[in-house]
């Protein structure tokens, strides 16, 4: 099963840049360590990983990861959970799409990402209006 939720967002003129912040500053602030991916013409990945009871449910190599792709008036959102980049920094989209951006999850980890995906998009709505 792949557990991944993807939002498109047309006519909004959006500053990515600022998306991008906005959702880093609300992974930290629910204890998350973040980590993205330098912007591409592709777009931008976010990582995000959680210590404690997370660490014991989801494989120590895997993370919460956000991809925005697109330009301000038409662009892409997918949550879901993915391969622990350990160079995410310095990696491309275009590397990180034909990889392990996104992977299969089993029932428990479903249930995780669903409830975080909710809340992330929520938020996502939000700053976007």
């Amino acid at each position: 099963m792949v557990a991944r939720k993807s939002e498109q967002f047309t006519g909004k003129n959006t500053d990515l840049a600022a998306l991008q912040e906005r959702i880093e500053r609300y992974l930290t602030g629910d204890g998350f360590t973040v980590q993205s991916s330098q912007t591409s013409p592709g777009g931008v990945v976010i990582q995000a990983q959680k210590g404690g009871w997370l660490a014991k449910a989801v494989d120590a190599d895997r993370a919460l990861t956000v991809a925005i792709a697109g330009e301000p008036n038409d662009f892409t959102v997918t949550v879901g959970i993915g391969k622990l980049a350990q160079h995410l920094a310095v990696a491309t989209i275009e590397t990180l799409l034909i990889s392990e951006l996104f992977l299969p999850v089993d029932l428990a980890e479903t249930a995780w990402n669903l409830e975080i995906e909710s809340k992330l998009l929520k938020e996502i709505r939000e700053f976007i209006g």
